[in-house]
């Protein structure tokens, strides 16, 4: 006997439709070239918001605007200094990256702001800053500018220029042994919250666009609350932090 099925709405989704979606992650814009400036392609096919659902049709350009900047992300490493392979769970994700475009700045009350990253810096910025979007299987980040911790002249972050009101710190040694002589393992040794300065920004924006110095100079020794900032590794091995002016809570001498 002929057996009868029921179905409500039936979809039909070619083979073809399903290689398609492979690889789509939540928050992803894919592009096909770039240009200084702006964004732009002659052929893409959908731009697709998954947590919106909404398919939008084509665009043929994307600039970032106001205070915003185009970041291409840096590869994460995938080897240690000592070239052990990393897993792609264990690499370390990365902070840097090449400005490609910027936006042209911002108004405060009847100032003009412009950015002064200019395109091609290489850039340090804040952790889960910014938008991510990809294309030509490689990441960007949209972010404002104020996301940007410093400009890395060199390939080593002891020689970062920090930006606005950010301090760049090498951070002291942590206690090896206890008061009592005993020896602390890595997991025990409580993070040191006390560096020295190594480079400061111009300042603070005010109000009026006009930019306030900050209290602090280099070669200070200061006190600064303990998880602000965002942690570097240098070269050498030595720990460094960059965070706001106003996580500085004392000057020591």
């Amino acid at each position: 006997m002929a057996a009868t099925q029921l179905t409500a709405s039936p979809v039909t989704v070619s083979a073809r439709s399903l290689a398609s979606l492979e690889g789509l992650r939540a928050s992803s814009v894919k592009f096909s070239s770039l240009k200084p400036g702006t964004l732009r392609q002659n052929q893409f096919g959908r731009l697709v918001v998954r947590a919106a659902s909404v398919v939008a049709p084509k665009y043929t350009s994307i600039k970032p605007l106001g205070d915003r900047l185009l970041v291409k992300i840096k590869e994460a490493e995938e080897k240690t200094l000592g070239g052990i392979l990393l897993p792609s769970t264990a690499q370390s994700k990365p902070q840097g990256g090449e400005v490609v475009a910027v936006g042209e700045g911002r108004t405060i009350g009847k100032t003009k702001i412009e950015i002064t990253v200019p395109t091609g810096a290489q850039i340090i910025y804040s952790k889960y800053a910014g938008t991510e979007v990809e294309f030509n299987d490689v990441k960007h980040l949209i972010l404002k500018e104020d996301d940007i911790v410093g400009i890395l002249e060199t390939d080593d972050i002891k020689d970062l220029k920090p930006l606005n009101d950010r301090v760049f710190i090498k951070v002291a040694e942590a206690e090896e042994k206890t008061a009592g002589g005993l020896l602390l393992t890595e997991t025990t040794k409580e993070k040191p919250s006390i560096g020295t300065v190594i480079a400061v920004g111009p300042g603070s924006l005010e109000e009026d666009g006009s930019v306030k110095p900050l209290p602090i100079s280099t070669g200070s020794t200061v006190l600064y609350s303990k998880y602000a900032g965002n942690d570097f590794k240098g070269k050498d091995g030595s720990n460094y932090i960059a965070l706001r002016a106003s996580d500085v809570m004392a000057i020591l001498s």
